[in-house]
């Protein structure tokens, strides 16, 4: 029966820790109509773009494609 509750222990802390990460993560996220942050992305040809770049110079479009020519 020890070992269950250790298990159990364990279980929970790793919830505590999960959730705590996600709450912080979650408080940071951005609401409709703020300003995006700046970043970089590696584009499909291997150059890294950063939002700066563009800023008041073109519309940005992030398209993003999961499992995009892959086999899964």
């Amino acid at each position: 029966m020890s070992s269950f509750f250790n298990r159990l222990a364990k279980v929970a802390l790793m919830a505590v820790v999960a959730l705590t990460a996600l709450s912080s993560q979650l408080a940071s996220a951005l609401e409709e109509g703020d300003k995006a942050p700046d970043f970089a992305l590696q584009a499909s040809d291997g150059t890294t773009y950063t939002l700066s770049e563009f800023v008041g110079v073109r519309p940005v479009v992030i398209a993003f494609f999961p499992k995009a020519f892959t086999g899964g």
